[in-house]
């Protein structure tokens, strides 16, 4: 072979060699894998951005629960169609294709239902009160009935709405349950992301609360992505209809939650040198898995926000390209599953 065809060509590390020796050296340095030029139109691969795991915990078989905030603000269609496209998106067979490389087996999501809370749209919805939200949730015996351990829940926020990474509170929760009476008494949340709200381009993010010494909840919140009349872009519009917006933002959300979960426990352990043991899988650049997809596809966001065929042939489902390892960027449904990114499975902290 010439020098030119090892450049050209490369090849999986497909030989068993001695480390050290001369094969070994030589073949590293033709070792890859045929990769194709795009993995969507317009976006190259680029294995720097491979997820990697670090030791945190993952949820297999995840679980996941709507609330849908202000319940006066929305459509009952409009709840429908988010309830139904969710549910089937997270469970279909070759979206978790691309997904079950993360996990040492198959992956299962289960959809446990909706529940529309009273109220008028908040105009302004913090950290500090999603989080005061769940909490009051817990401590009322609302999520009794579902396991914690890898039950994701999501607030969903009405039309209208706005939502940023603030601890403050303002107020914003009380829109979420009646038994909310009055704003509780101010307390430091840890910001998931950089403060912003989704009038900057922020959709949305997942988290967890310590409720109790025992008990973690997670939770996911999302705003309604739409382009007002007078031209106010809130959240991240991509579709034609704001639900589908709403069923691609918790569709990223609830893929990072499962493989990321406890994401907020690294935050809270700063520069700690064991913070990083809480992360799942993410990238050198602190990327989770829906991440790189956006930031890549910049100003065309239709490369990686796409409507795709159920497995089932049953209809389409608005959705994000998640992260492959496997393809080194982003990648739609799959028919072929994935194989495991590492054999050395995560499971100590999997559930």
């Amino acid at each position: 072979m010439t020098t030119k065809e090892s450049k050209e060509h490369r090849r999986p590390m497909n030989v068993y060699v001695r480390r050290g020796s001369k094969a070994e050296k030589a073949l590293r340095k033709r070792i890859g894998s045929p990769i194709p030029k795009a993995i969507v139109p317009g976006i190259a691969p680029s294995p720097d951005h491979d997820l990697k795991y670090q030791g945190g915990k993952t949820i297999q078989n995840l679980r996941f629960m709507n609330f849908y905030v202000g319940g006066d603000a929305w459509d009952p269609n409009d709840i429908a169609n988010v309830d139904k496209a969710l549910a089937a998106a997270m469970s279909d067979r070759n979206l978790n294709n691309v997904m079950v490389q993360y996990f040492p087996g198959p992956i299962t999501t289960n959809f446990d239902g909706s529940q529309t809370l009273p109220g008028s749209a908040p105009q302004v919805i913090s950290q500090g009160d999603v989080e005061q939200i769940v909490t009051t949730f817990y401590n009322g015996g609302k999520l009794t009935a579902h396991d914690l351990t890898s039950t994701v829940f999501n607030v969903i926020l009405p039309p209208g709405a706005v939502l940023n990474t603030d601890s403050t509170l303002t107020g914003g929760a009380q829109h979420a349950s009646a038994a909310v009476k009055k704003p509780a008494v101010k307390r430091k949340v840890i910001v998931v992301q950089d403060d912003a709200d989704s009038l900057n381009g922020l959709g949305g993010y997942h988290g967890s609360v310590h409720a109790s010494g025992t008990d973690t909840v997670y939770y996911a919140v999302g705003v309604y992505s739409q382009t007002e009349a007078d031209g106010t872009v809130n959240g991240i519009p991509v579709f034609d209809q704001p639900w589908k917006n709403v069923v691609a933002t918790f569709y990223h959300e609830l893929n990072e939650a499962r493989t990321d979960a406890d994401v907020e426990d690294a935050i809270r352990a700063g520069n700690n040198p064991d913070a990083n043991f809480f992360l799942g899988w993410v990238s050198d650049q602190g990327e989770e898995c829906g991440d790189y997809p956006v930031s890549e596809a910049g100003g065309n966001l239709t490369e990686v926000f796409q409507e795709v065929e159920l497995t089932d042939k049953s209809g389409t489902v608005p959705v994000q390209f998640m992260y492959s390892d496997a393809a080194h960027g982003p990648e739609g449904p799959i028919a072929q599953a994935n194989p495991p990114v590492n054999s050395l499975q995560r499971s100590v902290g999997s559930s």
